[in-house]
This record gives structure tokens, sequence and C-alpha cells, in this order.
């Protein structure tokens, strides 16, 4: 299933959200240009699972934040800012923009920790936002568990756009990590992916949501 646009409004604009796609976007860019740097760069600033293993300096702790705006192709970037682009909004909208940066970030930070503490000794360079993003999604299932999330759903001959539930979407898309995840373990990643890190920034974001949104305020009536 592939989110389009979910149907809720926001109140602000999601100033923080479009800075961090921004940046997502221009590291890609930086990266695209570089030409034959590009190999250097991603051992230079992805997050190395081994490296963490015979001792952390700060270029290794580093790697963990420069990795967040890493992608490893035009259809990764893509597909990540599909999906900060339709959650997060809404998450910073509810968050406050003062929080929704960190939020993200430490968000991040769970999700490349859990990756790191379920493949300590891979060599194979981590980036990605998505394990930033999956916070995001957590909260966004937390906070909004009721919301309809136009979608698009590829069935060869019988593809059609139709309206799920958030909880529904959002629940799938968790369970196939998990599933994903728990087949992994003990093995390298499976098709390249570090299952683990969403795992870990989903619950993470469910976790900061729960602490961070303030309690929704009851719509208020009138009576005529």
């Amino acid at each position: 299933m592939i989110p389009i646009r979910d149907e809720i409004p926001t109140r602000h604009m999601p100033v923080v959200n479009y800075l961090l796609i921004a940046a997502n976007v221009l590291v890609f860019l930086v990266m695209w240009v570089s030409g034959s740097d590009q190999e250097a760069l991603v051992y230079r600033f992805a997050m190395i699972p081994a490296h963490f293993t015979d001792g952390v300096d700060a270029g290794d702790i580093l790697t963990i934040f420069t990795s967040m705006f890493m992608h490893g192709g035009l259809v990764h970037l893509i597909g990540n800012m599909i999906y900060l682009w339709i959650f997060g909004d809404n998450v910073e909208d509810r968050l406050g923009s003062a929080a929704y940066l960190p939020f993200y970030l430490i968000g991040g930070v769970v999700a490349s920790l859990t990756h790191l503490l379920t493949n300590p000794s891979s060599e194979i360079p981590t980036v990605g936002a998505s394990g930033a993003i999956a916070a995001v999604l957590g909260a966004y299932l937390v906070l909004f568990p009721a919301s309809r999330i136009v979608t698009f759903i590829p069935l060869r001959f019988f593809s059609r756009v139709t309206i799920v539930p958030a909880i529904v979407l959002l629940g799938l898309w968790f369970a196939l990590q998990l599933f994903e995840g728990v087949l992994s373990l003990g093995g390298p990643d499976v098709a390249g992916v570090a299952f683990w890190a969403h795992i870990g920034g989903f619950v993470a974001g469910m976790v900061m949501a729960l602490l961070l949104a303030p309690a929704r305020k009851p719509e208020r009536s009138m009576s005529w």
C-alpha cells in the first residue's frame, strides 16, 4: 500500500518538516554531484555498526546523525520523503515546531542504536531517514489513529485508490517490519533494509508522542 495523502488539515505551516525534507534533498544532490567521491562520502558519513565495537570516537557518534540525511538512491529518497511529507506535517502541528526537531532526531538516534544492537558486527554502511521517519509514523498512529489515508493499493489488474484508516495502514506497516526483523535476526540485513531500525524508531515515536503531545482540547459547541 502506498499512501498518497491524509485528510487532516494542519493549523500551522510545518516549517521544520519542510526544512527536514529540503535538507535530505540537498544532501542527496551534494552526493550525486560528487561523482567518484560518492563512495568515500558514504564510508565517511554513514553509520557502520562494526566501527562501534572497537571503541567509539566523536566521528563515529557524528555518523549517527549524518547518516539520517543520506540516501542510497533516488527511489530511496523519494519513498522516504513521501512518508515524511504526508505524516510529518500533522505530527509537527500537534507537538509544536520547537519539539518536533528534537523528536525527529531522537527518533533517528533510537533507530540507529536499535540497528546497532541487533547488527553489531555489520560492516554495511547504514544510510537513510527511514528510522527517524518511522518515529513520525509511530507518533502519527498514537495521535491520529482514526485518520483517513488516501492510499494506492497495487494489485496488478485490480489496482485502486481507496481510503484506509491510519491504524490499519500503519499497523500493517509495523507488522511487516516486525516480521522481516525477526527473520533477519542472526543474519545479514534482508534486502539491505535495516528493519530493526524501523522498529526502534516506530516504538520511540509512539512513546514520545504519549509523553510530549498536549491533550487534545474538546471542541466548543454552541446551542441555538
